[in-house]
């Protein structure tokens, strides 16, 4: 595999396409945006409450702007990471689609984005305060236009992994139950690729909000090895009930859902995953870590041609595994794709499953330290050596059947099978 030096992002939109399908390993497609992050002062407030008073005016510093959506966080990530991959995003013929343009081209991958007279480009305005939760004020503009069409499928053809990231998000993908979603899966699969999928928070209050999103992972799921969403994102899908309590309950401390979400949340969640089709089921939890449960080797051994080498030593495993720690937290934009681009480049690698949730986790530590999504993301060789010497973040889990393995720095939990 070479660096992130030794090549470029791979154009799907000029004359390279025939490069493409030689050399991209991993096809990301999806949702792409302009990110707008207005740096905010630490100390201004302890919520965003405090923070966002009608009449007041709130001092910031600059604004950085950058591309945003699975296909640039996740994209330009595995890029920096070391892994040749080819984007497939869409965006209006406006003045956000020329910014768009720019920043791309500036990440090395000139032509990426699909630019479609008549359509908006999205845009999303990041509300980042230090130690705070993010809020993101979207306009999904070209994405929600986007479809199975979108796709070259020649080019995921001859790759090892096709991930496509925040359908919620976009509002052709979710229509009637995701049919089109799990149309472009259906196709992926039957390219002979291993298929991940990373989700989004929707609004509640929206159409995207009331969609029953456990019918939609229903049908989904079955054609999707490696499951990447957040844990708060899964709790909305199969239990919105509790999600809506715990939502009330973090607004009314000042705190976040992913900190009301106890262990055997988890265990219940990554379980139904699992009975609904997944291969691979792991959840982003933030400042936490993250969380992974399996299937059995038999679904294992149909993930594809990016199928872990010792696959068998992957099955029926329920790990929790702390996140590296971070002296100062710039912004957590893009942390969650940075997370997958990791976990996804080591699972190319071969390497176990406890490997891959390391290099997820340093590849999100990497993250926050920096305002934009991505510059903080260092090439594979760099950071694998980084790793035995990065100390971990405080993490204790106290509920019954769960236990510290040591030599993986892992938790182990009640249904691992290892």
């Amino acid at each position: 595999m070479q660096s992130g030096s030794e090549f470029a992002i791979i154009s799907l939109n000029n004359n390279t396409k025939g490069e493409a399908r030689v050399n991209a390993e991993i096809v990301v497609a999806g949702h792409i945006c302009v990110d707008l992050t207005p740096a905010i002062p630490a100390g201004h407030a302890h919520s965003l409450g405090e923070l966002l008073v009608a009449g007041t005016l709130v001092r910031v510093g600059q604004c950085v702007v950058s591309s945003g959506g699975a296909v640039a966080n996740t994209g330009i990530a595995l890029h920096r990471i070391g892994v040749p991959v080819a984007l497939m995003g869409k965006a209006g013929d406006d003045a956000f689609g020329e910014i768009l343009d720019g920043l791309m081209s500036a990440a090395g991958c000139a032509g990426a984005v699909r630019r479609v007279p008549g359509e908006e480009t999205s845009y999303t305005i990041v509300l980042a305060p230090p130690g705070i939760d993010r809020v993101f004020l979207h306009n999904p503009g070209a994405n929600d236009t986007y479809t199975a069409a979108d796709i070259d499928y020649d080019v995921v053809r001859h790759a090892k992994l096709f991930h496509f990231g925040y359908p919620p998000l976009m509002k052709a993908m979710i229509a009637n139950e995701g049919d089109e979603l799990v149309r472009v899966f259906a196709h992926a699969k039957q390219c002979g690729v291993t298929t991940a999928l990373d989700m989004a928070l929707p609004d509640v209050n929206a159409s995207e909000g009331s969609i029953n999103w456990e019918a939609v992972l229903r049908k989904v799921l079955p054609y999707v090895d490696i499951f990447v969403p957040s844990a708060e994102e899964v709790l909305l899908c199969l239990d919105r009930a509790a999600f809506l309590a715990k939502r009330a309950e973090a607004q009314a401390r000042g705190g976040t859902i992913l900190e009301l979400i106890e262990p055997d949340d988890y265990s219940r969640l990554g379980a139904r995953l699992i009975e609904l089709g997944a291969g691979i089921a792991t959840l982003k939890c933030g400042a936490h870590g993250m969380y992974v449960r399996t299937a059995g080797a038999e679904r294992l051994a149909a993930l594809g041609c990016a199928r872990p080498r010792a696959y068998a030593e992957w099955a029926r495993r329920e790990l929790w595994q702390p996140p590296f720690y971070v002296e100062k937290v710039a912004s957590a934009t893009g942390a969650g794709d940075c997370a997958i681009a990791g976990f996804l480049a080591s699972v190319l690698r071969g390497e176990s499953l406890a490997e891959a949730l390391a290099f997820a986790n340093a590849a999100g530590a990497q993250n926050v330290q920096t305002y934009d999504a991505t510059s903080g993301i260092r090439p594979y060789a760099e950071t694998r050596a980084a790793l035995a010497s990065w100390p971990r973040a405080a993490c204790t889990i106290t509920a019954p059947g769960w236990r510290f393995d040591g030599a993986l720095q892992t938790w182990r939990g009640p249904h691992d099978g290892a």
